[in-house]
């Protein structure tokens, strides 16, 4: 049995965690071939079935079917929204770029790099050769958080 100051503690626990989720908003997690659909809808706007299927047909073999039950299970999650035109169905991307690169960028960082920023970065241009516009946009964001400016 578990004493009355660890119930406290624990229950206190519990009532922490779950106001937490309360004040985070819950973005759906994608798959990953839901973010292959993701950036088709992000980078052309909004899409039929038939133009997302030719764009993935691009990268490797997909099924219409198979595009389509994916739009339809992204719909139910909330992560795309449908809109009927005429017979085509329009599928529109709920989730903003910027939202789930945070939540993917902060997910790999925690889980692989400690939680360390620094870490990450140096991995990441370690191991990929930076245009040098690339390298200067860099350099002017770091201006910018030496700064204090952002």
């Amino acid at each position: 049995m578990i004493s009355g100051r660890y119930r406290i503690n624990f229950v206190y626990e519990i009532i922490r965690r779950f106001n937490d989720m309360k004040n985070e908003p819950m973005i759906p997690k994608p798959t990953d071939a839901e973010l292959e659909i993701l950036s088709i809808l992000w980078d052309s706007g909004p899409c039929t079935v038939r133009f997302v299927n030719d764009k993935l047909n691009e990268i490797r073999p997909v099924g219409y079917t198979t595009t389509l039950k994916f739009l339809q299970i992204m719909t139910d999650k909330g992560i795309v929204t449908r809109h009927a035109d005429g017979r085509t169905h329009v599928y529109t991307a709920n989730l903003k770029k910027e939202n789930v690169q945070n939540q993917l960028l902060e997910k790999l960082m925690d889980a692989v790099f400690g939680g360390s920023a620094q870490q990450l970065v140096l991995q990441a241009l370690g191991n990929y050769r930076a245009s040098q516009s690339e390298l200067a946009e860099i350099k002017a964001l770091i201006n910018k958080l030496e700064g204090g400016s952002l």
